[in-house]
């Protein structure tokens, strides 16, 4: 393979600025159920491997706790109603992905966010730009397993071998890693580039049309 021809980006931290909408939406559930709210901070840290581990991370007892099925389920229902009231692609992504889309990239989102919410933000956002957007459901491992991705790369038809992956965190380093794919991480999302090489992370952008640079030298 001389080139790649395809990009598969993370969502939340990559191409969406969520966290405030799953802040709101975490603390309102926590709230309605009588448990303490949580911290900007302590969402961000508590983001990135599905809607499941996130209630495990800001519930005390995590799924062993009582009330656990109850608050995610109503969780699921609250932020679909609410995942656009503050998200928004960070400053310079719809540039850079309507530059890709004109050179020929193809593109897919993949994402531990469930796949209702995935797709209607991919319609909301990016829906001049790609096709394929996958997110978490029933009987699909969630990323750093590679099952999202080789659902992504069926669908555009490519190989492992034409793909690079797009991501903001050490789950999607991991995820690259599983899926056999070359990484690039962002550093203006939800972690820090110490944390990402911390996870094994090497390549970085600092900004979204930094891409278009990168896969230019490929």
């Amino acid at each position: 393979m001389d080139k790649y021809t395809t990009i598969i980006f993370d969502l939340d931290g990559t191409l969406l600025n969520t966290l405030e909408d799953l802040k709101d939406s975490v603390n309102h559930v926590l709230s309605e159920n009588g448990y303490e709210e949580k911290t900007l901070d302590e969402i961000r840290k508590a983001v990135g491997s599905g809607t499941k581990v996130l209630f495990e991370r800001v519930l005390p007892y995590g799924s062993q706790n009582k009330d656990f099925q109850k608050i995610f389920d109503e969780y699921q229902v609250y932020y679909l109603e609410h995942c656009n009231d503050k998200t928004g692609p960070y400053d310079g992504i719809i540039e850079t992905m309507a530059v890709l889309k004109d050179k020929g990239y193809k593109m897919a989102i993949v994402s531990n966010k469930p796949d209702a919410a995935v797709k209607e933000l991919r319609d909301k956002y990016f829906g001049d730009y790609l096709e394929v957007a996958i997110g978490d459901k029933e009987g699909r491992r969630r990323k750093p397993y590679p099952d999202s991705v080789i659902a992504a790369m069926e669908e555009l038809h490519s190989s492992k071998d034409e793909c690079v992956y797009v991501g903001d965190s050490d789950v999607d380093y991991q995820t690259a890693l599983n899926s056999d794919l070359f990484c690039i991480s962002c550093l203006w999302g939800f972690r820090t580039k110490e944390e990402l090489e911390e996870a094994g992370a090497s390549f970085f952008i600092e900004n979204p049309m930094d891409l278009v640079d990168v896969m230019n030298r490929f």
